[in-house]
């Protein structure tokens, strides 16, 4: 290559760059940043059943009978008792639906009934159907209470030989059964907001 042409070729590549230069001058722009915060309040979650956030309640059901006549609070044809349970959901800002359920069940008394809201219920699952609602995020007062009564009437049956069939169903009850004794527990779950 001749001294004129690497001339040539220097003075292209260094016009080139001068232009570049001067083209990405006249086509900047200017860029500013504004920072700022978004703020959201977060509604309040509060559910509480008999005083505590999260724990499952073991019932006996001879802790809740009162009968005198029995050895250790045992229950028996003839004794009846009762429990409650409280929910509390004072502090939610939300609405709440609450639903009892029932676990770990052991064998029942055949004859042994539950009344919830003067109905009356032969199992635990039945009932559970029963225990369940709504607390609104607007209620004035949001305290549930739920009381649950128990009874093992002493005779059972309309006529003399069902009494009898009844009376032989609860002698075998009380030789296989060494206790009844359940879990109870209450979810709360927070209610989509209406638009």
């Amino acid at each position: 290559m001749t001294n004129k042409k690497k001339i040539l070729v220097i003075v292209a590549v260094l016009s080139a760059i001068i232009v570049s230069f001067m083209g990405g001058q006249s086509f900047s722009k200017y860029v500013s940043q504004v920072k700022g915060q978004a703020q959201m309040e977060v509604a309040r979650w509060s559910f509480l059943v008999n005083g505590e956030e999260e724990s499952i309640q073991n019932m006996q059901l001879g802790s809740t009978c009162d009968d005198e006549t029995l050895l250790d609070n045992k229950i028996a044809p003839g004794t009846q008792g009762n429990f409650n349970i409280e929910i509390d959901a004072t502090g939610s800002e939300v609405g709440i639906q609450y639903h009892v359920t029932f676990e770990e069940k052991t064998q029942k008394p055949r004859n042994l009934i539950f009344i919830y809201n003067k109905s009356t219920y032969a199992n635990l699952q039945d009932l559970e159907v029963a225990l369940k609602g709504v607390i609104d995020a607007n209620d004035e007062t949001k305290k549930i209470s739920i009381p649950i009564q128990w009874k093992w009437e002493y005779e059972t049956g309309n006529d003399e030989r069902l009494r009898e069939t009844e009376d032989r169903e609860d002698t075998e009850d009380g030789k296989m059964l060494q206790n009844y004794n359940f879990d109870i527990i209450v979810t709360g779950t927070q209610l989509p907001p209406s638009v």
